[in-house]
């Protein structure tokens, strides 16, 4: 009598359990779950070179992101920015990066890789930027410390990333295009990013 009793109080409390886990923990895995949801549309989108949709699914992504995640909410970032830079907002991507990097830099428990992808895209962002305001003609006191900053950060790169030799051809590139006249950049097409 007394071990029914006993199952049927554990049986009663089963539900109890679930409802706590569902309450408690359960939220946290469920707000994960919808990040994910929006992060597949979101690389679908990247894959179809949908870039506006992309932009909203990550950013709807980071949105239900529990914020402990710090370093996945920096990852998304930083897609965030990569798509902007495809969608014809590369000022606003510029300056995220700038962000994003600083924050980085500053948080010494973030991985290596992405400090080293938000630092490449941020060069890759400052050699653009130069690239387009040295066909608009802009002055080089302007356009002079945006590749100087590419151009260091290509170096910082080419020595310490996991890919040096891609590193040291951008280094390169970002050198050409210092040396550059505007005049000889009219007629080609724009590099792709």
């Amino acid at each position: 009598m007394k071990s029914r009793i006993l199952i049927a109080t554990l049986w009663l409390l089963v539900p109890l359990g679930i409802a706590a886990y569902h309450y408690g923990p359960g939220q946290k895995r469920l707000a994960l779950d919808h990040t994910e949801e929006h992060l597949a549309v979101a690389r679908k989108a990247v894959a179809e070179e949908q870039w506006g949709i992309a932009i909203e699914a990550y950013q709807k992504a980071l949105s239900k992101l529990p914020k402990d995640q710090k370093n996945h909410s920096r990852r998304i970032q930083l897609e965030i920015a990569k798509a902007k830079m495809q969608n014809s907002a590369l000022p606003e991507a510029r300056e995220d990066l700038a962000e994003l990097v600083s924050e980085i830099n500053a948080d010494p428990s973030t991985p290596a890789k992405l400090k080293e992808d938000a630092l490449s895209t941020l060069a890759n962002a400052r050699y653009y930027m130069t690239y387009l305001m040295k066909l608009e003609g802009l002055p080089a006191a302007e356009w002079e410390p945006e590749i100087e900053a590419a151009r260091q950060e290509y170096k910082l790169l080419a020595q310490t990333g996991s890919d040096k030799t891609k590193h040291q051809l951008d280094l390169d590139a970002a050198v050409r295009l210092a040396r550059t006249d505007p005049t000889e950049l009219y007629g080609l097409p724009i590099p792709n990013q």
